[in-house]
């Protein structure tokens, strides 16, 4: 059964960071290239950040997280990462993990003073 689980989201103050998390389950995760996506409270869907299979040199990023936020990733552990500094309001959003195979529920981040 495949799983991805976001964590780390919460509520921080603008100009903070947050680390977000991804656990993937049940399919082979080093195979996959990876997405963090976000939707803001009524808007659509926006993608956020791509990462490759290996991590190194490909990865992008939507022009509003460019230079403030980081995907990574640890084939090790399954696990995704999204390191995102220097938050403002308008990336209060619900953040979500996928790979081609699935997406994850997603992670509240609320920045808000």
């Amino acid at each position: 059964q495949v799983q991805l689980v976001e964590s780390g989201g919460g509520l921080v103050q603008p100009g903070g960071s947050l680390r977000l998390s991804c656990a993937t389950s049940g399919f082979t995760f080093s195979s996959y290239w990876m997405y963090w996506f976000r939707q803001a409270p009524g808007k659509g869907l926006e993608w956020v950040s791509t990462i490759n299979t290996s991590g190194g040199a490909s990865t992008t990023y939507a022009d509003s997280v460019r230079g403030r936020f980081t995907i990574s990733r640890d084939n090790a552990k399954n696990t995704l990462y999204l390191q995102m500094n220097s938050l403002k309001p308008e990336d209060t959003a619900l953040y979500y993990c996928a790979s081609r195979v699935d997406w994850g529920q997603g992670t509240q981040v609320t920045v808000s003073s």
